[in-house]
């Protein structure tokens, strides 16, 4: 049996004056990084359309044990633009779930269908 999928969810809020910042850096650092480790299949951010935390990042994962492979590991020690936006995160909660629903089979293409 196949390990089942992971997703990574992230979720942050940082101080408003350092939004712009946090977004260059989100797009043009943080999610190339994790992209290029073997087991991430993708990433999708979004914001709230209102409530708090504003920021959500969503990370497809092949599984759950890439987070603890070397290539993810390697990623540390933390960039000098991480470590200093870090500081203005008002709050991040980080949370690892693994599929416990198989995905749907696929329909089978039209001309084979009764």
């Amino acid at each position: 049996m196949t390990e089942a999928r992971g997703l990574l969810l992230v979720m942050i809020d940082i101080e408003p004056e350092h939004e712009e910042e946090f977004n260059r850096w989100y797009d043009e650092e943080h999610l190339p990084e994790r992209l290029h480790c073997a087991g991430f299949l993708n990433a999708r951010r979004f914001v709230a359309v209102e409530g708090s935390p504003k920021y959500l990042a969503i990370y497809e994962l092949e599984s759950a044990a890439v987070l603890e492979d070397e290539a993810y590991k390697r990623i540390e020690p933390p960039s000098t633009w991480t470590t200093r936006i870090s500081r203005h995160f008002v709050s991040s909660l980080r949370n690892v779930y693994v599929e416990i629903t198989p995905p749907p089979a696929p329909e089978p293409p039209v001309a084979q269908r009764p």
